[in-house]
């Protein structure tokens, strides 16, 4: 189902995602996928939609810098450069905490997370309505690429055996390329994506 951004309903669409239902929306950056990431059906569709390989862990959208604390392990250096980058356009790879029995989080790394703070307004409504981490990947079949296109979006999952359950169409977005993407688990960051 396409919806145009105009009819968006907060409360309703904060339902649907606790549901377990796979939404694409507007980021900063491109069409994302976006599901609770504590559901792990709502994940595997996510795989299944992309036809993404299960190897290759989704990032995570946060609301702010105390959830990251409670996720990952951040030194003071990071938590300073993260406080400047976020929210924005990019995504930090951290060392993992143990899972926490209370929220775990499907289709991560075991020791690695990557995590983003939007500056997507909708995103971050979302975020503070659900009180969960969502995923915060593009909306595209693995191999091709991220899209700020509506036509786009609606062209790969057409007749697709795994669509998303609703789609934002708020239209074209600006011309942007997915976050860039920094290795933080190493003696140096890293840029993994640029």
């Amino acid at each position: 189902m396409v919806v145009k951004i105009k009819n968006i309903d907060l409360k309703n669409l904060a339902r649907e995602i606790k549901k377990g239902r796979v939404i694409v929306c507007p980021t900063d950056t491109v069409y994302g996928l976006l599901a609770d990431a504590t559901n792990k059906k709502a994940v595997e569709k996510i795989f299944k939609i992309k036809k993404r390989p299960k190897t290759k862990p989704l990032p995570i959208f946060i609301k702010d810098l105390e959830t990251t604390k409670r996720l990952a392990i951040i030194d003071k250096n990071q938590e300073r450069f993260l406080k400047k980058a976020w929210p924005g356009k990019i995504t930090a790879v951290l060392k993992r905490k143990a899972a926490n029995r209370k929220q775990k989080i499907y289709g991560i790394d075991k020791k690695t997370i990557a995590l983003r703070i939007s500056k997507y307004k909708l995103v971050l409504e979302l975020l503070k309505a659900i009180n969960k981490p969502l995923t915060g990947t593009s909306a595209n079949i693995s191999g091709k690429p991220a899209t700020t296109k509506i036509k786009d979006i609606l062209r790969q999952f057409q007749n697709k055996k795994f669509q998303p359950d609703l789609i934002l169409n708020t239209g074209n977005l600006k011309s942007s390329k997915p976050s860039k993407v920094i290795d933080f688990t190493g003696k140096r960051p890293k840029i993994l994506r640029d």
